[in-house]
Parts: C-alpha cells; structure tokens; sequence
C-alpha cells in the first residue's frame, strides 16, 4: 500500500482503490508504481485473487496526471519519459493479465483517469459521472495511451470528438459508444462492482485467462488467423483440469468447484 493507493483483497477480489481524493485522485509515478506492484502480487499463484477492482475513494474517480509532478520534471525530457513510461507499463500489464480487471467509475474520469480505464476489462458507471479527453483544454496531449485505446474503442470520429473538442460525456453516451460495460446508480456502484468481480473470481482462473488472451490478441489480427488462434487454443484449453470439474458439475447438476489460484 502506498498514500496514493489503497490495495485490498475482500472474497477473492484485489481492490486498489485510488485514494487521494483531494486531488481528485491524480495519478503520479507513486499510483502507478502501487498498482504494478499490487497486480504482480494478485497475479501469483495462491494469491487467492480471482479478479481485480479499480475504484478510487471522493466524489471523482480520477481527473488525470499529477500536474504539480509534471511541472517538477518538465526541465529533463529523461524523467518526463520516465513519468509516462511508469503508466504505459502498468497499462500494457493490465492488458496481459490473467486476471479479469473491472473500473468502478463515478463523478469525473478524464484524461489519464480516462486513460487507466481504458486499460480495463470491463468498467462500471454511476449514473451522473462524465468521461472526457480534456488534454486539448490544456495544451496537452494524451501520453498514457489514449491516442491509440480510445479509437480503438469508440472509433476515429467519436475519439477525434473527445480529442479535439475536450469534452465530457455523461454515462449513458459512454455506455452507448461502448466506453464503458454498464450504468448504475451511485449508491450502487462499488457494491455492485464488486459483486460482480466475486462472480468472475469463482470462475475458471485458467478459463477467463484464455478468453482475454484469445480477445485482446485476436483485436490486432486479421480474422482469420484470430479464428486459427481460437481453434488452436481450445483445443488445448479442453484438456484443462477445470474443464473436467465443468462437466461433471453440468452431469451432477450442482455448481463447479474451480481450483482457482
């Protein structure tokens, strides 16, 4: 645990909860640092961590980069480009886990807010919250991978929307461009989040781990080798202990016992 970040584990479930509230739970090489090394933890064997959950304590989920570290290093391009490194890492390892990673969004998630969850798996949305770029309102430009997961996601014209207009969206329109999973209410939010994150990590660790593999590889190759992959892949993935534990609780009607990690 660090100041920034407050790291958890409730029912199989790794919390890291954003936890600088009066700065609008910014993020500094500090936070990204904390939820590296939070993952790598979660990530090992006997963790008892089925999925992970990114949430973050006040009012805003995250409104962006720590500022007052950015003016701090602007005079050495070496610990700038350590400073967006720091997050490009954590992203790019959120991404490769074997875990399924769930945001728990609400009032503000902009610029590199927008940023950490677009490196998610699924994100969750309180009613009311807004989702924005906003690096334009600043003279900034996005440095955590935004230029390249947005337009990924929603498409070039609704991202150069976001880019160049700085913008922010309410819930329903990010759950409409596909930005985020699901719209809650905010007294429901973290419960909810949660919840569902339990669900996921009483699932087949080796199971989920494929298919998000299988997904996020499969998004940056043509179909056909994606489908080549798949045929591959489960194949091998049928021979898997938790699948011989799947059928026989299907035969036994009763509910399979996964050995999780």
């Amino acid at each position: 645990m660090s100041e920034a970040v407050s790291v958890r584990v409730e029912a199989g479930v790794g919390i890291l909860e954003l936890a600088r509230p009066e700065k609008f739970n910014c993020l500094s090489m500090a936070a990204w640092g904390a939820i590296g090394a939070a993952l790598t933890r979660f990530e090992q064997p006997g963790s008892g961590v089925g999925a992970v959950l990114i949430q973050a304590q006040g009012k805003h989920f995250c409104t962006g980069a720590d500022l007052d570290e950015v003016r701090g290093l602007r005079g050495d391009k070496a610990l700038l480009a350590g400073f967006l490194a720091s997050g490009h890492r954590v992203l790019r390892a959120m991404e490769a886990s074997p875990l399924p990673i769930v945001a728990a969004c609400q009032g503000l998630c902009l610029a590199g807010g927008l940023e950490l969850m677009l490196g998610a798996d699924v994100v969750f949305a309180a009613r009311g919250a807004r989702f924005g770029d906003q690096h334009a309102q600043f003279g900034l430009v996005p440095g955590w991978g935004g230029s390249q997961r947005l337009t990924r996601l929603v498409g070039l014209r609704r991202a150069m929307d976001l880019y160049f207009s700085a913008r922010w969206i309410d819930a329903d329109t990010a759950a409409a461009w596909g930005l985020v999973s699901e719209v809650v209410e905010p007294e429901a939010l973290h419960a909810h989040a949660l919840a569902w994150c339990t669900t996921a990590a009483e699932r087949s660790s080796s199971g989920l781990a494929l298919m998000k593999r299988l997904a996020r590889q499969g998004l940056d190759l043509p179909l056909a080798d994606g489908l080549a992959l798949e045929e591959d892949l489960a194949a091998q993935a049928l021979l898997d202990d938790d699948v011989s534990e799947g059928l026989a609780a299907f035969s036994a009607r009763r509910k399979p016992q996964f050995k999780g990690r």
